[in-house]
């Protein structure tokens, strides 16, 4: 007896008026244990609905994050897109250069080094992912390429590139300079 009373003792709870009860004497008043299944069953719900509420916040924010890595590497992937369209016109005098040379002066040591620099600037801007776009003799592409001029060619069907006016430029498959092009009507 004694026991029960010292448990009773250890054990007393507050209902939410204040009033200090036993465990005894809560689960034998029916109407308590009703009120604290209910306040139990509120605190379920309202739990779920918060955990529901911070598992949609946070699957948010991974595809916010996912997103934003995405354009951080799209930023850095053509960062460099201003300077390699200066580069390029220097490109193009080396070729313009290479083109109009005579044949007696390519073995001249000079024009060999000159060579070798347009070569590595040729190297250079493949490193940093540029890529000449291919179209003589292919059909004209107004997604890589602009018409500068149509000429009557015999033999050739209507719309096919017959001159490189100039080069046009892919960077990693984005165009940054579309190429300059005769076809033929």
């Amino acid at each position: 007896m004694e026991e029960k009373k010292k448990e009773e003792e250890i054990n007393p709870v507050r209902d939410y008026r204040g009033k200090k009860e036993t465990q005894r004497e809560q689960i034998s008043n029916g109407v308590n244990l009703r009120e604290i299944r209910q306040r139990l069953e509120e605190c379920q719900k309202q739990k779920d609905e918060y955990l529901n509420g911070w598992q949609r916040e946070r699957a948010d924010f991974l595809n916010y994050k996912k997103e934003e890595i995405g354009r951080i590497e799209t930023i850095f992937k053509y960062a460099n897109e201003g300077l390699i369209l200066k580069i390029l016109p220097i490109l193009d005098n080396f070729d313009l250069a290479e083109k109009k040379l005579p044949e007696n002066l390519k073995e001249n040591e000079n024009i060999k080094g000159l060579l070798l620099i347009k070569n590595q600037i040729q190297d250079f801007l493949k490193n940093q992912g540029v890529e000449k776009i291919k179209c003589l003799g292919e059909k004209f592409d107004p997604n890589f390429q602009e018409v500068v001029e149509e000429v009557q060619v015999q033999g050739k069907d209507s719309g096919i590139v017959i001159e490189e006016v100039q080069r046009g430029y892919k960077l990693h498959s984005k165009v940054i300079r579309p190429a300059k092009v005769k076809i033929s009507k």
